[in-house]
């Protein structure tokens, strides 16, 4: 698994938030994205998504990035592509949301 590659998808993620004090991406993801929801729901969700992030930068440092939280076994590459802040493979993910 190419780390570093993770790791700079992750800054840019973060960037992208803090930036422009979450004004700008806040904006541009209501303007390009259905989900419904008002300013305080976009802006609680790039809240979450920041933290997330941190926590991941985090556990890259600590060698942990890729390791499911829930059963420990690796976070399929396809899924840290799609979601490289995820904490969770997809086979956790789908247990949380039954």
């Amino acid at each position: 698994m190419d780390v570093q590659n993770y790791k700079d998808q992750l800054l840019k993620k973060r960037v992208e938030i803090l930036g422009t004090g979450g004004i700008k991406p806040l904006q541009a993801s209501m303007e390009n994205n259905t989900r419904q929801g008002d300013m305080a729901d976009q802006a609680s969700g790039n809240n979450e998504v920041h933290i997330q992030l941190k926590e991941a930068l985090e556990r890259i440092q600590k060698g942990t990035y890729g390791v499911c939280r829930d059963c420990g076994e690796p976070i399929a590459e396809p899924r840290l592509n799609a979601i490289p802040w995820t904490r969770v493979c997809i086979v956790c993910k789908e247990k949380q949301n039954t």
